[in-house]
């Protein structure tokens, strides 16, 4: 499905030919009155694929996610989205580059509950002012298994429903990189399993997929694992490892799956 998106010239092709990285973080700080939240981050996340971000409790998962997607603006450091220094730009033009090349999946969804799916996912579409491809908003709501639907209100659909929905709208404008927060926090087994393998089939297509969670089995899925801990990034792991190897590193047992980044050990 995301092959049929790197057709019809999305900003996924764009990238492809003119940066090295999906995303950067360089130096990155951020704090919340006296607290340090993030210390310093630096990470690179390459194109294509699936990379989990992991860590306690408090480690800055979550505020690292916000700063790479848009949301939340550090204080030093800079955040390259492609080639661009998101936060250099004028804020109207921030939120137009945003809206075009990152998609985001909130844990609790985020769906405007009075809306159809069909109008929650083409909502982005429908305020970036761009005309829709219905051929393959049809072919998305089918292969979500979301087709059925589409003339639902949010507010009748399931926790899994209507993070599939969730899901679709993030990927509806064919974004460069999507990001998600603990997408399967608020689900039971069976649709945690059906989100992680839509995730799953995206990266395989050739998108690029950020995901927070606290999950080690979920976590195991990635191509790539980024450990976090007391707000910085401490192991990043250069391919796919086993749910008891990113047990092993959070509990500080670095091994050979892992490159330790600086010296903060969990």
């Amino acid at each position: 499905m995301y092959c049929q998106m790197l057709e019809k010239g999305c900003s996924l092709t764009m990238y492809a030919t003119t940066a090295t990285a999906a995303v950067q973080a360089r130096s990155v700080n951020l704090s919340a009155g006296n607290t340090r939240i993030l210390r310093d981050c630096s990470v690179t996340i390459p194109q294509r694929g699936l990379t989990s971000i992991v860590g306690p409790s408090g480690a800055g998962k979550t505020s690292l996610l916000y700063c790479l997607s848009g949301l939340d603006q550090p204080d030093t450091g800079q955040i390259l989205v492609g080639q661009t220094d998101i936060y250099s730009l004028r804020s109207e033009a921030r939120a137009k580059f945003l809206r075009e090349n990152v998609g985001f999946i909130f844990q609790q969804y985020n769906l405007i509950p009075y809306l159809t799916v069909e109008e929650n996912i083409t909502l982005p579409s429908t305020m970036a002012h761009r005309k829709m491809d219905h051929g393959f908003l049809t072919h998305t709501m089918e292969t979500f298994g979301l087709l059925e639907k589409r003339k639902t209100r949010a507010s009748l659909l399931s926790g899994g429903e209507q993070q599939r929905v969730a899901l679709c709208r993030s990927i509806v404008l064919s974004p460069a990189v999507i990001f998600a927060d603990e997408p399967t926090g608020a689900l039971d087994s069976r649709n945690s399993a059906l989100v992680l393998q839509s995730l799953g089939d995206l990266a395989s297509q050739g998108a690029t997929i950020v995901m927070v969670t606290h999950d080690v089995d979920a976590a195991a899925l990635a191509d790539r694992v980024v450990f976090m801990h007391d707000g910085t990034v401490t192991n990043i792991s250069s391919n796919q490892i086993s749910p008891n190897e990113i047990s092993s590193v959070l509990r500080g047992e670095w091994g050979s799956t892992t490159e330790q980044r600086g010296s903060a050990k969990p």
